[in-house]
């Protein structure tokens, strides 16, 4: 077999190839001998019809045939001549195939060829501020008590500021639109998605009374179909309430769980805020290490794999939506515009795989198969199945290389992170 290599760039090539004519006919041969035991061709008996006959009648197919099971098999056997390895399933182009002739054709495909992630200690990582301010446990102290707060009628005033209107809403889009009618909303005054305006013109309305206004949204409201409209409302007010918050003491502490104390219920509330900025702040430091680390790669990341990941990221958004409830097709999302949002993030992502593949193949950091079977134990713990259950899964779909592949990548994030500089303040 005859091969000749092209760089197109630095991860593309192409490979001209020319398989011989003996191999070839000998494919067609077997081929057309199958074809002759199973073809029934008029005038000769199932399994009796020469060869010449069946290769004249079938051409066309056995010459498919015979490039679909050449093609792939002379591919693989030129990529690992030269010790390479497509990223993705070549691109095949110019096929010429003729009993008693070479097939010839030509693959297109990406590669990762090997390069130097240069000095790991030359990355600088600055952590991420972790600390906890008196003023964060405060508000969320504060949130416990709006959530654990109640609703109490208001009598014998007009509504203001902060009080939660009960009323029967009418709007109206333009002149001759049909109206849109609700029945008993409650509106909050003050709440970030009331229209602009709407809050004033309830201001002083007292129970039992009816008010029509019009409202103008802005050319910059948020809502784009609601942008520079006027609406028309009218409601009628039938009841005030206002949300009463219960002190922030022992007894609040006491009715939020097993706390004595309210500052029992404030040192709970600084741990929970010290955990979850413990795993933000590694979060950040771990997109400002992927950044650093896609920077590093010395050539442009092979198109095929950005669209993979693209595709990864659009399937995985997809399944969040489902899981609540949302059909995707349904959502409203220009998925066209989302795809393409997403492929700079994707393009950095690949990019730092990349760079720990080959830190990784540089230090000969490994998986071992305990550590996978760690790993699939922590998944069933988490998903409330048996060990056994999610290998035989794994295996079935064949994720147990993905998640060898996943351990063996954190593994190399670890490797990376204890060589890098990591900047702390004074």
């Amino acid at each position: 077999m005859k091969t000749e290599f092209v760089d197109v760039n630095a991860t593309r090539k192409n490979v001209r190839v020319e398989i011989p004519t003996e191999i070839v006919s000998a494919e067609i041969d077997r081929i057309a001998r199958d074809y002759s035991r199973k073809a029934r061709v008029p005038g000769f008996r199932p399994g009796k019809t020469p060869p010449r006959v069946i290769k004249q009648r079938f051409k066309d197919q056995i010459l498919h045939d015979v490039a679909h099971d050449l093609i792939p098999r002379a591919v693989d056997d030129a990529l690992r001549e030269k010790g390479l390895e497509a990223v993705d399933t070549p691109d095949v182009r110019d096929v010429n195939i003729e009993d008693g002739q070479p097939l010839t054709f030509t693959a297109s495909f990406d590669t990762v060829p090997p390069f130097d992630p240069g000095d790991l200690s030359t990355i600088a990582i600055r952590p991420a501020s972790r600390a906890i301010t008196d003023e964060g446990v405060g508000l969320s102290l504060q949130r416990l008590r709006e959530r654990a707060g109640r609703f109490e009628p208001v009598e014998g005033r007009g509504v203001d500021r902060g009080d939660t209107v009960v009323l029967d809403l009418e709007r109206r889009e333009g002149s001759g639109a049909a109206p849109d009618a609700h029945k008993d909303v409650s509106i909050e005054l003050g709440a970030k998605a009331n229209p602009p305006g709407f809050d004033e013109q309830l201001l002083g309305l007292e129970v039992g009374t009816t008010k029509s206004f019009d409202l103008h949204y802005p050319q910059d409201y948020p809502i784009g179909e609601l942008a520079n409209t006027d609406v028309s409302y009218t409601v009628t007010v039938k009841g005030l309430k206002r949300r009463v918050l219960p002190e922030l003491d022992d007894e609040f502490a006491k009715d939020m769980g097993e706390f004595d104390t309210l500052d029992a219920l404030t040192a709970r509330v600084r741990e929970d805020l010290e955990h979850e900025a413990k795993h933000a702040a590694e979060r950040e430091d771990r997109a400002e290490l992927m950044k650093q680390l896609a920077a590093r790669l010395p050539f442009e990341v092979p198109p095929s794999m950005i669209e993979r990941e693209v595709d990864r990221r659009l399937e995985d958004f997809a399944r969040r939506l489902i899981d609540q409830n949302v059909d995707p097709r349904q959502a409203g999302i220009d998925w066209t515009a989302f795809r393409d949002s997403q492929r700079d993030v994707a393009r950095e992502a690949v990019g730092a795989a990349l760079v720990l593949d080959e830190v990784a193949r540089r230090e000969r950091l490994e998986v071992t198969n305990d550590e996978v079977e760690r790993e699939v134990a922590r998944y069933a713990e988490r998903s409330g199945r048996t060990p056994a259950a999610v290998r035989a899964a794994l295996e079935k779909e064949g994720g147990l290389s993905r998640v060898s592949a996943g351990l063996r990548r954190e593994k190399t994030i670890d490797f990376v992170l204890s060589r890098a500089t990591i900047a702390r303040d004074a």
